[in-house]
């Protein structure tokens, strides 16, 4: 009579890890464009970027009519893209 273990030997953790890794891959490259897609559309986000475009303007970009540079931190706010590579 053979035992269990005789027959499936239990992996090693290493190979344990393996097999995690190359689940959690599988699920991030399922999810990848779906989670760019939820995260370019939430409203947070928007926020964030505009304002984090808003500081690098007027920290980098000499306007200094403030019109100007709401105009110029939108129109490159226009130019980024949520992509999941």
């Amino acid at each position: 009579m053979y035992l269990q273990t005789q027959i499936f030997p239990q992996m090693t953790d290493t190979t344990q890890e393996r097999t995690v890794t190359k689940s959690l891959r599988l699920l991030r490259d399922g999810f990848k464009n779906e989670l760019a897609g939820y995260v370019y559309a939430n409203q947070r986000m928007t926020d964030l970027l505009q304002e984090i475009v808003s500081e690098f303007v007027e920290t980098n970009i000499p306007v200094v009519d403030e019109d100007n540079r709401i105009e110029l931190a939108m129109m490159l706010m226009e130019t980024l893209d949520i992509v999941a590579r």
